[in-house]
């Protein structure tokens, strides 16, 4: 593993680009990892994910910032991108319309198809600290 600095290498900056998905880990309350895999994109810089609002994930990135991730490169499984990050921004603003366009990435549908009634989405900005590639 070689360590960067908030940059991801542009050696692995294609598997952002990638329909692979992205496993995030949060921080529960008694300090025990949660580990969850997610659809991401990518804007400015930032990883963003969604989800929905009251779920675990949800109240573990509200509470502590500090998150990791991990992509495998879907052509190559012994390859990979590790993150350490922050949560910089939580924003409902533009959330629906995010997931509906992560919905066109991973499942070539136009709208999400498991929304549920009442469900508040939101979108997690986050700003990768460190980076770790493999190989």
């Amino acid at each position: 593993m070689s360590p960067s600095h908030a940059q991801v290498p542009e050696s692995h900056a294609a598997i952002l680009k990638s329909k692979a998905l992205v496993f995030l880990a949060t921080t529960n309350a008694s300090g025990a990892p949660q580990v969850s895999p997610v659809w991401f994109d990518t804007e400015g810089g930032l990883i963003r994910v969604n989800s929905a609002k009251g779920r675990l994930k949800d109240r573990n990135m509200r509470a502590r910032k500090k998150v990791s991730l991990a992509v495998v490169d879907p052509e190559n499984m012994y390859r990979w991108l590790g993150l350490q990050g922050t949560v910089v921004e939580v924003t409902e603003q533009g959330a629906d319309a995010h997931i509906d366009g992560l919905a066109k990435k991973y499942l070539g549908k136009d709208t999400y198809p498991n929304r549920r009634a009442g469900e508040v989405r939101v979108i997690y900005k986050i700003r990768p600290d460190k980076a770790f590639t493999m190989p």
